[in-house]
């Protein structure tokens, strides 16, 4: 009989799959080895029986500002809390408070330890204003406090928030001279009072009165940073986490810690972006475990593989794809001047986002409008002729911070290292945030991208090779007359968020995108290899292609309880409608030219001659696709330390294409469950597991006029996530197997026929690491070990590997900031980015080199002032990054270097 793991709750993982994880698990007993030392270094403490230990002077570090209680307070003096405790008198064991032996006695000593903090209000007082924290029992411990920039920050350990309207607080504008005061909770079991000044952080005295904390504050008058020691800090509109996000909401659409969810997800937050000097999609990626870089299709999109399968991308959770061929929204490179963060979702994700492949979602979320006013403009430049200049400003538009905007504007113009090859982008992003009320806010955003750059399909493989040929890289095998796409992209969003109560809210998102893509002055390829391996035949095409996309989004959230067990439920509806339509202004007989030669290894372009020509779009040429999707889902906290997840979506998808005389129509159903389980048997560690599943529709029948079914997509994935440093660095490592089955291949009965046989499968696991090792010192690491490869199929060999899916690969990313001295704000960054070779098709014909890249970093923040300068492939190293297919292999980038020089106010 065959077992299974969790046999009674539903077959999770048979008995193959649980061998299969075990055994990738022990292939990272290095990485397994390293975690657990970190956990020791984290949890063990030397204990002695007796004596005095040595400690170092601590009153260079001592806060200046005494804080003075009240009549009713405590006097507190913060010099006298830093004071210089020149030694410490260890007690005995036996006059140690015993730790608890059970884990009901251990669970009650931690709920009896923290405080809660039950309410928040700001007053106004004659000398400025007050906030008061209301305390359920107990009284809030001494808390850490310091200026940074504008704002006083105010640190409680060993406190948790339990707001009635939710786990944080804000109050933009309360008095003059005060811009914003808010409360929010931070990973550990803290929690953050922030009050920022306009133009200089306040003054506070603090002071307890029974079950109240009262802050006193008064505005500053002093600016910023004439101490020794101060730091600018800029606010982005995010709460700001450096290089260790705690929370994320890709995966569930509701704002979750990392921590509770049964998923793998990399969260990649603007710091490191702008720390790399990143600009395009796959620098960032490049940081995110298992994410690899597939094609570029012909210079004008970016595509990339997730465990081996294609990945879906969306922004604010609403579907972009991944420009160039299939996409309905962008069909150009993506912007990412208005990106604050990159959240990647790894393993199929239908629950929520409807069809896609399983790999996984990658979802960029956009900046959004402050209440407190922020300036920021930047210059970059580097080789090949790279300039690009950017302006991001946002505030308040009234003054009481109900109307807010942000405006990102970007114009880049470049070189390449590819010959005739070269880009210009203009990009404006404006958005208008209204609170309504105190329940509703309302957010307008909007953008414009006019792209013009090169269509460019890279280097060939040539006959009866097994590596890319041996060309210079920057060897253009295009026609440069007939090769330049022009790109028009819009976009606008509506989204109107509300609260019925404490624990009811919905969400609605309206967009509305058009993208037009011309190819009036033409783009050229090669569609032949001659024997003689050395002369290409060359075609030049001439077309239009206008898509307009709707979509209509709701999600409500409901919060509520049943006995002692809490849900949070989400319900969504989601409508989307999508049309392309193609055609050409071309001369008939002209829109493709035939017969165009060049030799690859002495080319003469200016010979190119076209002897030929054919028209393909012969009017009509459309695409329309219609869909439904209806979800739920249930996060359930069964105990403090054990969460369900629960989903399901159904989806309905209509679609229609009309090229010619070829017509077809699909009509496809699909259910796409999730489950997930995660069990937390202390603060440091999450462990969990999950199923779920992902389908794409395929048009066409079988010999029998049977629709074929969706592809789908399935995975099960157990995985452990700890955090170290009180919180400050975070890791997860996961295990996972893919399924991705009803590929269509060749009918062996019915040659001009197919049959949905075909199987494909990804198993491996993934390690990242991220957060602040000391102050001042970040990170950001992956590694992936992948084995992707054919288990069933009609037309390729089974066994083969998936193409683009390198066995092994890996990233490091490090920065160090002087925290002190004349040298403060000087930094440092380096980097290593390692992908192993990979198959360039599935047919295996040929395989793609792997390659280590290394970066680096040099950059100085001082006041509002940033200068910084990041090399890139800092040794030159040739490598590809990714392929479509023997004709388009993408080389990689060489040495590159960039200045950007930015001022903030």
């Amino acid at each position: 009989m065959r077992m299974s793991l969790w046999d009674r709750s539903g077959q999770f993982f048979d008995t193959k799959t649980v061998q299969f994880l075990v055994r990738e698990t022990a292939r990272s007993s290095v990485l397994l080895g390293l975690w657990v030392l970190g956990l020791l270094l984290v949890k063990i403490q030397p204990v002695w029986a007796n004596g005095e230990v040595t400690t170092p002077d601590y009153a260079q570090t001592a806060e200046t500002a005494d804080v003075e209680a009240g009549s009713e307070g405590e006097s507190i003096s913060a010099s006298a809390l830093t004071s210089d405790p020149a030694t410490v008198t260890i007690p005995q064991l036996s006059e140690l408070e015993q730790p608890a032996t059970r884990i009901a006695d251990w669970m009650a000593q931690i709920a009896q330890a923290l405080v809660q903090v039950t309410g928040v209000r700001v007053e106004v007082t004659e000398s400025g204003l007050q906030v008061v924290l209301d305390v359920a029992e107990g009284e809030l411990p001494t808390p850490a406090m310091r200026s940074v920039g504008n704002a006083l920050i105010v640190d409680f350990s060993g406190v948790t928030l339990a707001l009635p309207n939710g786990d944080e607080f804000s109050q933009a504008n309360p008095i003059e001279g005060i811009a914003l005061v808010s409360v929010t909770s931070l990973p550990d079991n803290r929690v953050r009072v922030a009050i920022t000044g306009v133009e200089a952080p306040p003054m506070a005295d603090v002071r307890g009165e029974g079950q109240e904390f009262v802050l006193s504050v008064v505005p500053g008058t002093e600016a910023a940073g004439t101490g020794e020691d101060a730091i600018q800090v800029v606010v982005t509109g995010e709460q700001d986490d450096g290089y260790n996000p705690s929370r994320a909401t890709t995966a569930t659409r509701t704002d979750t810690p990392l921590r509770d969810i049964p998923a793998s997800i990399t969260v990649i937050p603007r710091q490191v972006i702008e720390d790399q000097g990143a600009v395009r999609l796959d620098e960032i990626l490049r940081n995110a475990s298992g994410v690899t870089f597939s094609s570029s299709f012909g210079n004008r999109g970016q595509d990339f593989r997730i465990r081996g399968f294609g990945a879906t991308q969306f922004r604010n959770g609403l579907r972009e794809d991944a420009g160039g061929g299939g996409s309905f929204v962008n069909r150009t490179v993506q912007e990412t001047a208005n990106i604050e963060r990159v959240e990647v979702l790894r393993g199929p994700a239908s629950v929520l986002f409807g069809q896609g492949e399983p790999g996984g979602v990658i979802n960029l979320v956009s900046k959004r409008p402050l209440t407190v006013p922020y300036y920021d403009i930047d210059f970059t430049a580097g080789n090949f002729n790279f300039y690009r200049p950017t302006l991001d400003f946002s505030g308040p538009l009234t003054d009481d911070g109900a109307l807010a905007y942000r405006l990102n504007l970007v114009y880049e113009d470049t070189d390449s290292f590819r010959d005739f090859a070269d880009s210009r982008r203009y990009f404006i992003a404006p958005t208008l945030a209204w609170r309504i009320g105190a329940d509703t806010t309302l957010t307008l955003e909007a953008s414009y991208l006019q792209d013009r750059r090169t269509f460019d399909r890279g280097l060939i493989v040539l006959n009866g090779d097994d590596r890319p040929a041996d060309l210079p890289l920057s060897r253009a095998l295009y026609d440069p007359r007939f090769s330049r796409n022009n790109f028009d992209e819009t976009r606008a969003y509506l989204y109107l968020d509300h609260e019925f109560s404490d624990n009811l809210a919905i969400r609605s998102a309206f967009r509305y995108t058009t993208s037009f893509e011309s190819d009036r002055e033409g783009t050229s390829q090669i569609t032949r290899l001659r024997d003689d391996n050395r002369t290409v035949e060359i075609e030049a095409y001439f077309g239009e292609q206008f898509f307009e996309t709707y979509t209509f989004q709701n999600d409500l959230t409901w919060g509520f309880s049943t006995g002692s067990i809490d849900h949070t439920l989400l319900v969504g509806v989601e409508l989307a409608s999508n049309s392309a339509r193609f055609g050409s202004s071309a001369p008939e007989g002209r829109q493709a030219l035939t017969g165009g030669v060049l030799d690859i290894f002495e080319p003469d372009y200016d010979t190119i001659t076209y002897t030929g020509g054919y028209d393909f779009y012969l009017g009509g040429e459309r695409q329309d696709q219609r869909t439904l999707g209806i979800y739920v889902q249930d996060q359930i906290n069964v105990l403090d330390n054990l969460i369900l997840l629960l989903g399901g979506r159904f989806d309905y998808v209509n679609s229609e294409e009309r090229f010619g005389d070829f017509r077809q129509d699909i009509d496809d159903t699909a259910f796409s469950p999730r489950f997930g389980i995660v069990y937390q048997p202390n603060e440091i560690l999450s462990l969990y597991a999950s199923y779920s599943r992902s389908f794409v529709p395929v048009g066409g029948r079988n010999a029998t006029n049977t629709p074929f079914e969706p592809t789908r997509g399935t995975q099960y994935e157990i995985g452990v996530k700890a955090d170290f440093l009180d919180g400050r660095l975070s890791s997860t490592l996961a295990a996972y197997d893919i399924t991705r089955s009803n590929i269509t291949t060749p009918d062996p009965d019915n040659p001009n026929f197919s049959i949905q046989v075909g199987e494909q499968r990804g198993r491996g696991i993934d390690f990242d690491i991220a957060g602040e090792i000391l102050p001042g010192w970040n990170v950001i690491a992956g590694y992936s070990y992948l084995d992707a490869s054919i288990t069933r199929d009609n037309n390729f060999e089974v066994g083969n590997q998936l193409n683009n899916a390198p066995r092994n690969s890996a990233s490091l990313w490090t920065t160090y900031t002087i925290q002190s001295g004349d040298l403060r704000g000087l930094g440092f960054g380096a980097g290593v980015f390692f992908v192993d070779q990979r198959a360039g098709d599935l047919a295996n014909s040929f395989m793609i080199p792997g390659y280590t890249r290394f970066d680096a970093a040099l950059y100085y923040n001082r006041d509002n002032f940033r200068a910084a300068l990041n090399f890139k492939n800092l040794f030159d190293t040739e490598y590809f990054a990714g392929s479509q297919n023997r004709f388009a292999v993408v080389p990689g980038a060489p040495f590159e270097v960039r200045g950007t020089v930015s001022w903030q106010f």
